[in-house]
């Protein structure tokens, strides 16, 4: 039988170290609130190898007598509170003393530090604990703390760290908290000695919000404030930022919510904020906030959580109505108008024009309807030849990973392809033409391998050219007027095909949101953004999985700022990005370069579509297979590049728009799932005008 015993302070640390040290972002949370609460005014981070290996902080701040070293990395020893009735008026960020006894029992762990009064400094090392240091050294004022190795000593623990590059976007989220919660401080962060952030001091906490999130955001953010007393004669003030309702996201980490300068977490203060835009907002949908709270310290409790990331109010209905009626009463000052962004280089007077064999422009406008009647006459390049390639055993062992119905049983499509072998043999030997209007070039995405693989196709240099192939005798300007009366007569049969299924009917558009139309089965209502959504995802799709999306490269490549962790969770996605038509580069802080996208998309929705992949991505955080992760991706491009509410279109637009949905597999349905279109029956409406009976 086991006899108990008591555990020795090392022990005891390690232990401790699990709930409050969980990986590098931890560390760096800490330190920084230790650096704050120190009165620091200039803090420098610096990151080697995502905190696995270094970790090092510097500030300016007060320092830590000689005399205390010791006592600094021993657990339960603090400079904020001597009793227990201190614990009801904590005003600073760390207060337990665990946060450097932790850390030194799971690293290799170094301080040199010196207050302003001092003429020497002093440094102490330790290594798992173990003192192996301690003795004066020439520094100057302030602290200057390193965390080598973490977790040497834990090999379990370690192992479950992830990424660099994901452990130093938990970093730079725990370093946005500190910097947004105190404008007045000079902050730095660099990674790999690159420099990250330099945040000057501020007295304008927007202007450090615009920093981290973007002129996009901080563009479109309303300031709120308010006061409340309390019977005690003590106040409440709430203040900050929250986004219009166009500005929203999928999730709520663009939710920030500090009290008394410390960032934390509260489900009854997030439902308060989703009441204040009940109504304003798509369901899944969440605002972006900024808020800060102050209240007396005695009004709540900090020490319930190992990161102090959760409080307990002493009332919390309080806060709760201060912060509804607070938005709300703001809100009913204001008349939120929606708005549609057009690329600039659009013009307003262009004509939409649907043809075949028309590639999508960069410059058109959103509203542009591109016809992909088949998936052997979708723009060229390329044309019939390589979608007969797609055709054989390689392109349908992709499709089958998604186990639908392939698209080419639609009996229009299997009459299109009813073509003369030879045509098609001399279509497969076509290159890719290149754009004459343009210095930017049209590029063919490489193969999707939806299993993970690596793709096999990266450019147009993968497609073999005539004189490549053996035994041809064919010149290009041949094989090009061959591959083009092909598909004319495609075009064609493809026309033909489907006049025999769609019965003369006349469409009308209603709201400029829906096409009512007469069928056979009565009166029909499409909704024009479901229905257009659905066939550009079913277009995107087949075209990756049969061979490539096309590609338009930008001669200056566009700028996209982003959060220091979506920019991490960008560049270690860029081979997935770059399979549907997005290349992306590092420029260099928090800053990405668009080299090119797919011409499907509009130019002025890039930067939101980005910015949406970066969002999934870190949502995704590795949930998710990677097939999977493509498809949602499929899913946004499709929503954004689809015609919107309120886009008038015109009689043949809306035919063609009815056309097209014949050839998707599921037109009845939105890659979401919400129903593309709505019946009245005949029956019904005879019922309802008592014409039964």
């Amino acid at each position: 039988m086991s006899r108990i015993q008591q555990l020795d302070a090392h022990v005891v640390n390690r232990i401790a170290a699990g709930e409050v040290i969980e990986r590098p972002g931890s560390v760096v949370k800490e330190l920084l609130e230790n650096s704050v609460d120190a009165l620091s005014t200039r803090i420098e981070v610096d990151i080697v190898n995502g905190g696995m290996d270094l970790i090092r902080i510097s500030d300016n701040g007060e320092g830590i007598h000689p005399d205390d070293m010791l006592l600094a990395v021993t657990s339960h020893a603090t400079s904020k509170i001597r009793s227990d009735a201190d614990l009801d008026h904590v005003s600073t960020l760390g207060f337990r003393g665990e946060a450097l006894a932790s850390i030194a029992s799971v690293a290799r762990f170094r301080i040199r530090t010196r207050p302003e009064e001092c003429p020497v400094g002093r440094e102490l090392e330790s290594h798992g604990g173990q003192i192996v240091v301690n003795r004066d050294c020439g520094c100057p004022a302030g602290t200057v703390m390193e965390v080598h190795n973490l977790f040497f000593n834990t090999p379990a623990r370690r192992r479950f760290l992830k990424k660099p590059a994901t452990e130093f976007g938990q970093i730079a989220e725990q370093f946005s908290r500190i910097a947004i919660a105190n404008p007045n401080l000079h902050l730095v962060l660099r990674h790999n000695e690159k420099l990250v952030y330099e945040l000057p001091a501020s007295a304008n906490a927007l202007e450090r919000v615009r920093r981290f999130m973007g002129s996009e955001v901080s563009d479109h953010l309303i300031s709120v404030t308010s006061e409340s007393e309390l019977p005690s004669g003590e106040k409440i003030r709430l203040w900050g930022y929250v986004g219009e309702p166009s500005l929203n996201r999928s999730t709520r980490k663009d939710q920030y919510l500090f009290l008394n300068g410390r960032w934390i977490q509260d489900r009854s203060l997030q439902h308060a904020l989703g009441e204040a835009y009940r109504g304003l907002l798509m369901v899944g949908r969440h605002p972006v906030s900024i808020l800060f709270l102050e209240l007396p310290p005695a009004m709540v409790d900090v020490n319930v959580h190992p990161t102090k990331s959760e409080v307990r109010f002493q009332d919390s209905q309080i806060l709760y109505r201060q912060l509804l009626k607070t938005l709300r009463d703001k809100f009913l000052t204001l008349e939120f108008r929606s708005s549609i962004e057009v690329s600039n280089s659009a013009s307003p007077s262009s004509k939409t024009e649907l043809k075949f064999d028309k590639p999508a422009s960069p410059e058109a406008p959103q509203r542009e309807l591109n016809l992909w009647a088949s998936h052997a006459t979708i723009t060229t390049p390329p044309r019939i030849g390589d979608f007969a390639r797609s055709a054989g055993s390689d392109s349908a062992a992709l499709r089958s990973t998604f186990n639908d119905r392939s698209v080419f049983s639609h009996p229009a499509v299997i009459e299109a392809f009813a073509i003369d072998s030879q045509q098609v043999r001399d279509g497969q030997q076509q290159t890719l033409s290149t754009q004459q209007n343009s210095p930017a070039t049209s590029e063919v995405v490489a193969r999707a391998n939806l299993s993970g693989l690596s793709p096999e196709m990266d450019s147009a240099e993968c497609l073999p050219s005539p004189s490549s192939v053996p035994g041809s005798q064919i010149s290009a300007v041949e094989s090009r007027a061959e591959a083009s009366i092909a598909d004319d007569r495609m075009e064609q049969s493809l026309n033909s095909a489907i006049a025999s299924t769609d019965n003369e009917f006349r469409a009308i558009q209603i709201h400029d949101c829906y096409i009512v139309l007469a069928s056979d089965a009565g009166l029909e209502v499409i909704d024009q953004h479901a229905l257009h959504e659905r066939i550009l995802y079913e277009h995107l799709r087949n075209r990756i999985l049969s061979g490539g999306v096309e590609r338009q490269r930008l001669l200056i490549p566009d700028t996209i700022e982003c959060t220091a962790t979506e920019c991490v969770a960008l560049l270690e996605s860029l081979d997935l990005l770059k399979e549907i038509g997005f290349e992306l580069q590092e420029f260099g802080g928090t800053t990405i370069l668009l080299m090119s996208y797919p011409t499907l998309i509009p130019r002025g929705n890039l930067a939101r579509i980005v910015k949406d992949f970066a969002e999934q991505l870190v949502q995704n955080d590795g949930k998710m297979s990677r097939r999977d992760l493509l498809d949602h991706m499929l899913h946004t491009m499709a929503c954004r590049a689809a015609i919107k509410s309120g886009h008038r279109l015109t009689a043949e637009e809306m035919q063609e728009l009815l056309r097209q949905r014949h050839l998707v597999n599921d037109s009845h349905h939105c890659p979401h799932g919400r129903p593309t279109s709505l019946t009245l029956s005949r029956g019904t409406l005879d019922q309802q005008f008592g014409r039964l009976g």
